[in-house]
């Protein structure tokens, strides 16, 4: 029987923190009725079905390409990076891949990518529960880290109160400088004029 990974990344549009990616292999080719698109699943349900994964998962690996890595590749390439980390982290080879979205990453293992993948394979749903999870956490502990941006509450998105308060407060260590709104922001900063002496 064919050994298949599945392989997803979660935080491609968010303005703070790393991109993370995992890879699912399971044991059997059966069905997983409740792992489905992290994306339509509520927080709870995400979480429960994330601890399931972990203890029935033949192998599974959780990868990230940091902020310094997104803003020197762009996030294409650094998505990429870190779904061909989280490969090399399982530890053992699956005979074939299958990839959430357009593009390929470089892996030693044969396969293809999927356009809504995580809404079609068991393995790339799990890997996209295990990335969302992982990386939900990850801001959560960052949002301590760096308060008075709501990183926890919105994980690094551009809600209208993250806009607002990156204007407010200013760029953090685990914003991404080259994305548009934190760009910008730093330009504007860089040619203001100092403040008048009160």
């Amino acid at each position: 029987m064919r050994r298949l990974v599945g392989i997803d990344e979660a935080g491609r549009g968010a303005l703070a923190g790393p991109v993370v990616a995992a890879a699912v292999i399971f044991p059997t080719a059966r069905k997983h009725s409740k792992i489905k698109d992290s994306k339509q699943m509520r927080v709870k349900d995400r979480l429960h079905q994330a601890c399931f994964i972990r203890e029935s998962a033949h192998a599974w690996s959780i990868a990230m390409a940091s902020v310094n890595e997104i803003d020197q590749l762009n996030i294409h390439h650094a998505s990429l990076l870190a779904m061909k980390r989280a490969v090399e982290l399982l530890g053992t080879l699956a005979d074939f891949a299958v990839v959430d979205g357009k593009y390929y990453p470089k892996i030693k293992v044969p396969g293809e990518a999927l356009i809504k993948g995580d809404s079609l394979i068991a393995e790339i749903s799990a890997a996209s529960i295990l990335a969302k999870t992982a990386r939900d956490a990850l801001m959560i502990k960052l949002g301590s880290r760096y308060p008075g941006y709501g990183l926890g509450q919105h994980k690094g998105y551009p809600t209208k109160f993250h806009l607002a308060r990156l204007l407010k407060i200013g760029v953090s260590p685990c914003h991404r400088r080259s994305y548009g709104p934190v760009a910008r922001l730093l330009d504007q900063s860089a040619v203001a004029p100092p403040d008048p002496i009160r």
